[in-house]
């Protein structure tokens, strides 16, 4: 008699396990997504975001439609405000940068990674420093004695904080030539784009960018990249640029790009995203995408990007820090 409960109580138990995993597959949003980039159109954030928008659509990830919605202001906090205004909601997503965690450390916003739902490292990126082809900085080298005579006199361009990846590089580079990195001149602009428009038309000295961001305007020879800050030479048109290591610099700074929910979402709206977001990056689409801008390939799923934001988050509190800039 006593079997029979406990064999009646197993049985129970696997059936409201699988409707559990049922309810959790079964997941789907029922009205339009709204992709959110906290920075003005053009920029590396706002680039992806569009790429995932038209692989969502066209290969037929998603059943409703998909919009991105750009929300610039406060190096991102604008956004992701805007997001955690809809908490618990699956048909908003976020997609972000490094600036997530550094705004925090700075105190410039109080949004960090555990106020709200991780879902996804698409891919990771290289900052390069880049100026006009008459520039009198002809090599990194260039550069780097004039940050250490005179940082001040050095006008840069990043977008889309104080604090972000893009400054963090022209810092430790500073730092690293001996230079006040806290006496550059930095002029931040809402995206990328902005950053590269401003350096293209005269008005800076230097810009800080995210790699992709630099391709076309190099390959016009519009402008020269002196370095990037990456553990090893990028491909492409950006393949016979040295890295900062190569120039005595130790610069390494990785600027990856996420997908975040709000907060309170649930375990059936996580799972439909781990689901989504991992067909995503198995796309021819999105392969060619990696290999056009010089992305790397570090997808992570929504756990393994949870344990990858708290071990970013110390290590970008250590290079802020160094700069004086960590709160």
């Amino acid at each position: 008699m006593v079997r029979l409960s406990v064999s009646v109580l197993l049985l129970i138990l696997i059936a409201l396990l699988a409707d559990a995993n049922n309810a959790i597959a079964e997941w789907k949003p029922d009205r339009p997504i709204e992709i959110i980039v906290g920075t003005g159109v053009g920029g590396g954030q706002d680039k992806s975001a569009r790429t995932v928008q038209k692989i969502l659509q066209e290969r037929r990830l998603v059943d409703v439609p998909v919009a991105v919605v750009n929300k610039p202001g406060g190096g991102g906090a604008v956004g992701w405000t805007y997001l955690n205004q809809h908490a618990g909601e699956g048909n908003i997503i976020y997609v972000g940068n490094p600036t997530l965690l550094t705004n925090h450390i700075v105190g410039r916003s109080p949004v960090n990674y555990t106020h709200i739902t991780p879902l996804a490292i698409l891919l990771s990126e290289s900052v390069a420093i880049s100026v006009l082809p008459d520039s009198p900085f002809e090599t990194g080298k260039d550069l780097l004695s004039r940050l250490k005579q005179d940082a001040a006199s050095v006008s840069v361009a990043v977008g889309s904080s104080l604090g972000s990846t893009n400054h963090i590089a022209m810092a430790l580079l500073a730092k690293a030539a001996g230079g006040d990195a806290r006496k550059l001149k930095t002029v931040v602009f809402q995206g990328g784009g902005e950053a590269i428009t401003a350096l293209l038309g005269g008005h800076i000295d230097v810009n800080s960018s995210a790699a992709n961001n630099v391709v076309p305007h190099l390959e016009a020879g519009k402008l020269r990249v002196l370095g990037v800050a990456a553990p090893r030479r990028l491909g492409g048109v950006l393949a016979n640029v040295p890295t900062w290591k190569e120039q005595g610099v130790n610069a390494l700074v990785t600027n990856w790009r996420m997908v975040a929910g709000p907060k309170g979402m649930t375990a059936a709206q996580i799972a439909y995203w781990d689901g989504v977001l991992g067909k995503l990056t198995q796309t021819e689409e999105w392969k060619k995408d990696l290999e056009l801008n010089a992305f790397e390939d570090t997808y992570r799923d929504s756990v393994a990007t949870e344990r990858y934001m708290k071990d970013e988050y110390g290590h970008f509190r250590a290079a802020l820090s160094e700069v004086g800039m960590a709160k």
